[in-house]
């Protein structure tokens, strides 16, 4: 266990820990394995949806055990709030061919269910053999659109977390665990 002092100054921007480090790359290992199962021997497309799920990607598609395609969408609907902002925004979409390919679509988090079921929209129309889902988290209170993930990591409160990949304007993806953000830090002035 580390002490206060050794851990990084962002650390202490959290009011507490919900998913510990190991917490994580236990479950990333079991979900590799879920995943691996699931698909059988049947090359995957992974496609993860950036800034959030890189690092859940990165670390869960090293444990899956059949070949993989990997791409990537951009998607916005958070910006620098805690609240998604309505309807989600494409900014960036595939760039590899899915045509009869099984499609594995990651995200960090499934909260209003607007974004997943948006990009899952966006897949089907390109023909794909199949289409799973799976997050890192499911917070299913705030969900707003009825969609729920094949495969999920951890299901949490609705609280606004960072660490492991997700962030506050672009801050605390480094942290190696998942945590509640301070609320005084929720509404920062703008930082430069």
């Amino acid at each position: 266990m580390r002490t206060t002092k050794n851990l990084l100054p962002t650390y202490q921007d959290l009011e507490e820990i919900i998913v510990s480090e190991s917490m994580i790359r236990r479950r990333v290992r079991t979900l590799g394995a879920e995943i691996s199962a699931a698909f059988g021997g049947e090359e995957i497309t992974a496609v993860a949806i950036i800034n959030g799920a890189l690092l859940f990607a990165a670390d869960l598609l090293r444990e899956v055990r059949q070949p993989i395609r990997l791409d990537c969408i951009r998607v916005s609907s958070y910006r620098n709030e805690t609240r998604s902002l309505g309807k989600p925004e494409i900014v960036h979409s595939l760039t590899i061919d899915i045509a009869n390919r099984h499609v594995l679509l990651l995200d960090d988090v499934l909260d209003t269910g607007k974004t997943l079921s948006a990009v899952v929209n966006l897949i089907k129309k390109l023909n794909p053999a199949s289409v799973k889902t799976c997050v890192l988290l499911d917070k299913k209170g705030r969900r707003e659109v009825d969609f729920e993930a094949d495969f999920v990591g951890f299901s949490i409160p609705d609280q606004f977390v960072v660490g492991y990949g997700l962030d506050f304007a672009e801050r605390y993806r480094n942290l190696p665990c998942i945590g509640v953000l301070k609320s005084h830090l929720q509404n920062p002035p703008e930082w430069h």
